[in-house]
């Protein structure tokens, strides 16, 4: 077995989206080679509901899947195709934008006023970018829930773990999508095929990811000084990307950890990028913005 590297901590970026929704921002609109088949990643977690009522209004989308997996409190949801539904805690929606939709999210708070869900976009490859839309909504109790021995909890979203499958099927970056909740003190030892990329995002507790098979801790961004001491202490907004190599080592703290582990087999195709519509050259975008505009960027109906 070969332990995978540790390549890059990246601490999550204020960001205001929709019609002033405040949120986290992972990774996006950047780099893409790193995180390929995936390109964006947000965490809005909110307990102030004027920062995220007025939530996403009609925009496109084309040539990208979008992953939204709730929480706490819910998210309603419509499409110009004519779908309609509402997303609960432990939900998740699969959308495949394929050659184009208009939709809507507008969130809303629980009992007490929170907030929080996760959006990854996941990129098509040029086969399927003008493939037709789809949803695949998926209740929280449709998602298999494993617990082992040492008391870890692993949701199984999309993918394969501990002879479970989840629910999300045909997605052709064929992603692993996992929840994973390591108790307190525990140490664990995560596979992850060699040929994906993947990463770690980390959204309660803390703990420490290995980054070499000799245990040695990893300097944080805030680690500046060369001769201090390494400190590794990954927390909440914090994203891991890893290198290459077949499983993943966690620590966790005094509180546990709880962290999304994702990971896809790249696409390795051009990235053309014009906001929600991801192709792949800038003349796709071109035509995709101007069928914006005269009324024919719906395909499929």
């Amino acid at each position: 077995m070969s332990l995978r590297p540790v390549k890059q901590i990246i601490q999550t970026t204020p960001t205001i989206e929709g019609a002033g929704v405040k949120l986290q921002r992972a990774f996006g609109f950047g780099k893409t080679k790193e995180f390929d088949p995936f390109l964006l990643l947000d965490d809005f977690r909110n307990d102030n509901p004027e920062d995220y009522l007025a939530g996403f209004p009609w925009h496109p989308h084309r040539g990208i899947e979008t992953i939204t997996y709730v929480l706490a409190g819910s998210v309603e949801h419509g499409d110009s195709l004519g779908n309609k539904g509402k997303m609960i805690a432990g939900d998740v929606q699969w959308m495949t934008a394929g050659s184009g939709i208009l939709h809507q999210e507008m969130p809303n708070g629980d009992g007490q006023g929170r907030m929080h869900g996760f959006q990854l976009w996941a990129n098509l490859p040029s086969s399927l970018k003008m493939t037709d839309p789809r949803y695949q909504d998926i209740p929280s109790s449709a998602i298999p829930e494993i617990t082992e021995d040492d008391g870890t909890l692993v949701r199984v979203i999309c993918g394969e773990f501990g002879g479970k499958r989840g629910p999300v099927e045909g997605v052709a970056a064929d992603p692993n999508y996992l929840d994973i909740s390591v108790p307190p003190g525990q140490r664990k030892r995560l596979k992850v095929e060699t040929t994906r990329n993947a990463f770690a995002y980390v959204f309660a507790g803390s703990g420490t990811f290995r980054d070499a098979s000799s245990p040695r801790a990893v300097l944080t961004e805030s680690g500046v000084d060369p001769n201090a001491s390494p400190v590794y202490d990954v927390n909440n907004h914090s994203l891991v990307l890893f290198d290459r190599g077949d499983e993943i080592v966690v620590q966790a703290g005094d509180e546990g950890i709880r962290f999304l582990l994702v990971s896809g087999k790249p696409i390795e195709e051009p990235v053309a990028w014009y906001g929600p519509i991801v192709m792949n050259t800038q003349e796709q975008i071109r035509q995709a913005i101007g069928e914006l505009h005269t009324g024919a960027f719906i395909k499929h109906r």
